[in-house]
């Protein structure tokens, strides 16, 4: 009994110093939470003072921000933030709040460079980012490579395939680029223009039917399309792979590895064909790169199951394609076309390298930046393309006319590359490309990247970007720098200038100030061939814009490798459609068909003007995700017989 007092007695001394412990634990935890609180305080405002110290110390124009527009937990929250933050006094957010929010660029252009300068800093803790859109640093920024690198971190998410010529830099991109570079050249472009010609043609019988006439319905679906035009491109030109469109078969006799690919049904030990493949992954490519595959694994919804599905797939065609190009390889055999893939594994395992350059991951990495690039950039070229030539009826007819003018009776399959490239790029063919690439160019904003402190010059004066700076190339606001380019009073917006309105003409058009021969040297540029089309991008007998105000593709080492194959693919597709057709707004939100054929000419243009300022309010909503394109919304269109129209005829005429 003696011991058992001893040992509740014990175990009550216990419990209460360890609730006397506890109680005093407790009381320390808001002083804790308080100090932890204090120090983060500290250094954030510690953080954010040394960036605007260093802001200062470049010379350059500043915005103070809260935290970067680029950090990853403010975008994914941004919208919940926005409502609490535009409660408070408008005078402590006008200032800084509009660059925070996405698509900042699309929607401004060069609105908050005219009120801050043409390159300023974003200063937020932790961070600096340099947004410009001047020309001279843009040229000096993209022909110094060494000492303004691509800023890699941001194409993380690129690295899911493996690493590849858009996410490295120094000597492994140099290694990348000059495997990538061998297929770029004149002779694949002119396969590329022919089997554009090819793939438009299939296009526009799914479009029209058997009948090749005017198309009933309107067309709902010409984003979707065109991507699947470029795709089948790419697919061909880039891989080898026929891809078919509804209602097409393979011939007799065709080699099995491309009716396995090319098939509408899936191949031997796979859940979905490569057409379907293709196209889930590429609907929801941004889900599957953000995302780890683990995680979406876990969601019970069809659609999400899918997209995981596709990324499979995808990896599981992608290595039996590369172990067929590496035996071909080995074989010395050469598949048609630019054939990238087949390129990259004779580089890498032919019968005469005996040391491979890239590894599988990195061929099948590289393979997917170019599906990618390849297709998705093109595809949003046309599909604007399209819209803005039947929102603009006076641009559809100069471009037929010019289409009339150059190709005259000529069979689409007689048309030849080596005659007919150049005189198309230097017509309305070309300028109407040009223009969708000035105003919707694929990629708003090129990242670089300073890692030691680099001085350059703008309009003569000297500044500096402090060690770690980012960098964004602003392309869509170089693109509509009034200073730049040819204007004209605006028909659309009364008072202003047509810097924003979509007008081929300009490109005809000679710029008002003198322009100096010599401006657009830049010491220490770049001087070695980094492989790829080194020519201009823009015909030469068209305007050419200061070297570093027009960008659609980049400049310098780190310039788009296919733009070249990008340019003939567009105009051929261009030429094709506008040849034996006329594309229209679709009309049926106020009238049907019927009521328009019963309307006088005055009726009829008061109801297009009114697709016309829907369709370019649906153009101006248009997002970046990996590319700028209208991402679920649509304008609607009609696919016409030239010869049946009913408003692009004669709208807007003199």
């Amino acid at each position: 009994v003696s011991h058992l007092l001893t040992v509740r007695k014990l175990a009550a001394q216990i419990t209460s110093a360890w609730k006397e412990s506890l109680g005093r634990i407790m009381s320390l935890i808001p002083i804790a939470i308080a100090v932890l609180v204090v120090y983060r305080i500290a250094v954030y405002a510690s953080s954010l003072r040394h960036s605007v110290q260093e802001a200062k110390r470049s010379g350059l124009p500043y915005v103070v921000t809260p935290c970067s527009p680029f950090w990853l937990p403010w975008q994914l929250t941004y919208k919940l933030w926005i409502p609490i933050i535009k409660r408070l006094p408008k005078p402590w957010w006008d200032g800084w709040l509009d660059v925070m929010l996405p698509n900042f660029a699309y929607r401004t252009r060069h609105e908050w460079f005219a009120k801050l300068g043409e390159s300023f800093l974003i200063a937020s803790p932790g961070r600096l980012v340099m947004l410009t859109d001047n020309a001279e640093t843009i040229r000096t920024i993209t022909l110094k490579r060494e000492q303004f690198p691509k800023w890699t971190a941001v194409y993380t998410i690129l690295r899911q395939f493996g690493e590849n010529v858009l996410t490295t830099e120094g000597s492994v991109w140099r290694m990348h680029r000059k495997v990538t570079s061998a297929s770029f050249n004149e002779r694949n472009a002119a396969l590329v223009f022919r089997e554009a010609i090819a793939q438009t043609q299939g296009l526009l019988r799914m479009w029209t039917g058997p009948s090749g006439g005017t198309r009933k319905e309107p067309l709902t679906s010409l984003a979707h399309d065109t991507m699947k035009l470029a795709l089948n491109i790419i697919s061909y030109v880039g891989f080898g792979m026929r891809l078919l469109w509804p209602g097409e078969t393979h011939l007799a006799g065709t080699d099995p590895k491309l009716v396995k690919y090319g098939s509408h049904e899936p191949s031997d030990g796979h859940e979905l064909s490569f057409v379907d493949t293709m196209e889930i992954l590429l609907e929801n490519l941004v889900l599957l790169l953000i995302f780890p595959r683990w995680i979406l694994r876990l969601f019970p919804f069809k659609n999400v199951k899918k997209a995981v599905l596709s990324y499979d797939e995808y990896d599981k065609y992608m290595n039996e394609l590369l172990d067929e190009k590496i035996e071909d390889a080995r074989k010395g055999e050469h598949a048609e076309g630019m054939d990238l893939m087949g390129q990259l594994a004779r580089s890498c395992f032919g019968a005469d390298n005996k040391d491979a350059t890239l590894t599988r991951q990195e061929i099948i990495g590289n393979a997917f930046i170019m599906f990618v690039a390849g297709h998705e950039t093109t595809a949003n070229a046309i599909h604007f393309t399209i819209i803005f030539l039947a929102t603009n009826p006076e641009a559809q007819r100069k471009i037929q006319k010019d289409v009339d003018d150059i190709l005259g009776g000529l069979d689409p399959k007689d048309w030849d590359y080596d005659s007919l490239a150049n005189p198309m790029t230097a017509s309305m063919i070309g300028a109407a490309m040009y223009e969708t690439l000035r105003l919707v160019p694929a990629v708003t904003e090129i990242p670089k990247k300073v890692f030691s402190d680099q001085s350059f010059v703008m309009d003569g004066t000297k500044y500096v970007l402090p060690k770690d700076t980012g960098i964004s190339l602003v392309t869509v606001s170089a693109h509509t720098n009034p200073r730049y380019w040819p204007t004209r009073p605006s028909k659309i917006a009364p008072g202003q200038s047509n810097i924003l309105d979509y007008v081929p003409d300009r490109w005809f058009q000679a710029m008002d100030r003198e322009r100096g021969q010599g401006n657009e040297d830049v010491a220490g540029a770049d001087s070695e061939d980094f492989g790829g089309f080194q020519g201009s991008d823009i015909n030469a007998q068209l305007f050419k814009p200061e070297r570093g105000s027009y960008i659609p593709f980049s400049d310098g080492a780190r310039s788009c490798l296919g733009r070249r194959i990008a340019v003939v693919e567009i105009i051929a597709a261009l030429a094709v459609i506008f040849r034996s057709y006329s594309i229209e707004l679709a009309v049926d939100e106020w009238a049907t068909q019927e009521q328009v054929d019963q309307m006088s000419r005055e009726e009829r243009a008061r109801i297009y003007k009114k697709a016309q300022d829907k369709s370019r309010y649906t153009v101006g909503r248009a997002t970046t995700r990996l590319t700028l394109n209208l991402h679920g919304r649509h304008v609607p269109v009609r696919i016409v017989k030239r010869g049946e129209e009913k408003f692009v005829d004669w709208v807007d005429g003199e």
